[in-house]
Formats: structure tokens, sequence, C-alpha cells
């Protein structure tokens, strides 16, 4: 994951939106063609699916991904790898602020 500033990247400047606005996020591109979103989650549970393996970069709250495979929990400063193809949970316990980085 790239420090706290993307240099030379592209934002989407329209949100993607689930759940009612309770989990939201824009995407940006780097110049690299690096693909990212940056997002918020409310407290509740929602489920997602992967395309791609997702690298998820927590930056406030806490919860857990319940995996095929079992339950990974996180907390601020975690760091947590979704495979792609995968169906999971996300359960935020608080608010979460997240940067996701997206593996082709």
């Amino acid at each position: 994951m790239p420090d706290d500033v993307f240099e030379d990247a592209t934002v989407h400047k329209r949100a993607n939106v689930y759940y009612d606005g309770r989990v939201t996020s824009r995407e940006l591109e780097t110049a690299a063609g690096d693909r990212y979103t940056l997002g918020i989650v409310l407290p509740g549970s929602y489920e997602f699916e992967t395309d791609a393996s997702e690298t998820i970069e927590m930056f406030a709250g806490s919860g857990r991904l319940e995996l095929p495979d079992g339950t990974l929990s996180f907390e601020a400063g975690d760091v947590v790898t979704v495979p792609e193809d995968t169906e999971f949970e996300f359960v935020a316990d608080d608010i979460v602020d997240y940067c996701c980085a997206y593996e082709e």
C-alpha cells in the first residue's frame, strides 16, 4: 500500500453508494495503473463479493470479515487481504475508514 498520499492519480468524482448509503467509496487510479477505493463503512453487516484479490488497509474502526474459510478480525492499523472470487460478510463494529487496493 502507498503512504498517506497518492501521487499522479485520477479520482472518480461520483461515489459508489451501497446499502442505503451505509457504505460509500470513491475510486482512484494511479498513473501506473494501480486501482484503489477509499471508503467509509458505518456500523452494521454487509455482504460483498470480490472479482480480484483485495488488500484492505484499515485507518479507523474495528470489526471482522466473515470469509468462507474463517473469521478475520481487524482494527485500525491492520491490513487484510481477501482472495479473488470470494463472497464475504464485512461486519463493522463502529465507523470504518479504509483504503482497498485491487490486485489484477
